[in-house]
């Protein structure tokens, strides 16, 4: 989506395509230190609530030229995809099990509590605010399940005690690719990762900027 077709063409519907690079960008622009946590967030509510290119163009229209793309969007072919829901950035999970899958936004950082449960996380539909995302895990006594698609790397910095963290079995090199990285601990409890395809007709696409 170039600047230029929202001056020409201000009053066309928008598409989720559209709404997924804003996505992307504000999520850069937060990254660079553009925009605040708090800014950031009061833009993504007004974006996936914008119907139109107007409403998209102010939401960018303060970020420097250079940043006119997103440098990495996770975009899938279907133009009619619904937007993604925006739960929570904490997940809790107590004597219970809890799943995040489907197409849902994932914040800058996701905060994973686990105590005698689990969780289920699925990125293969998802929507990253920005290229790099931390996954932060307490978990005791419980397991989590992590389920990416190929071409996106994924970082496991965590501490395991009487407990473990499976192998992502990376798929790729190259450093411009969306990652999704792994930080806190697993006590007498498991963090295990699977890679398959996305569900549906939808793929993820890196788009460099």
């Amino acid at each position: 989506m170039e600047g230029v077709e929202l001056e020409k063409k201000p009053d066309l519907r928008a598409s989720d395509a559209d709404r997924d690079e804003v996505a992307a960008l504000l999520g850069t622009a937060m990254a660079e230190g553009r925009l605040s946590p708090e800014e950031h967030s009061e833009r993504l509510e007004l974006l996936y609530a914008a119907k139109t290119y107007a409403e998209l163009a102010p939401l960018t229209a303060d970020l420097p030229q250079d940043s006119a793309r997103p440098r990495v969007s996770l975009r899938k072919d279907d133009a009619e995809l619904p937007p993604p829901s925006r739960p929570s950035s904490t997940i809790t999970c107590v004597l219970s099990g809890v799943e995040r899958k489907g197409r849902w936004l994932v914040e800058p950082v996701t905060t994973v509590n686990c105590v005698l449960g689990g969780v289920e996380l699925d990125f293969r539909n998802a929507v990253l605010t920005q290229r790099e995302v931390v996954v932060n895990v307490s978990c005791l006594l419980g397991g989590v399940e992590v389920t990416v698609p190929p071409g996106v790397r994924v970082e496991v910095d965590t501490t395991a005690v009487l407990g473990g963290a499976g192998d992502p079995k990376n798929d790729t090199l190259d450093p411009n690719a969306p990652v999704i990285r792994f930080t806190g601990f697993v006590l007498l409890g498991g963090l295990d990762f699977k890679r398959k395809p996305p569900k549906g007709k939808g793929r993820w696409k890196d788009l460099l900027g």
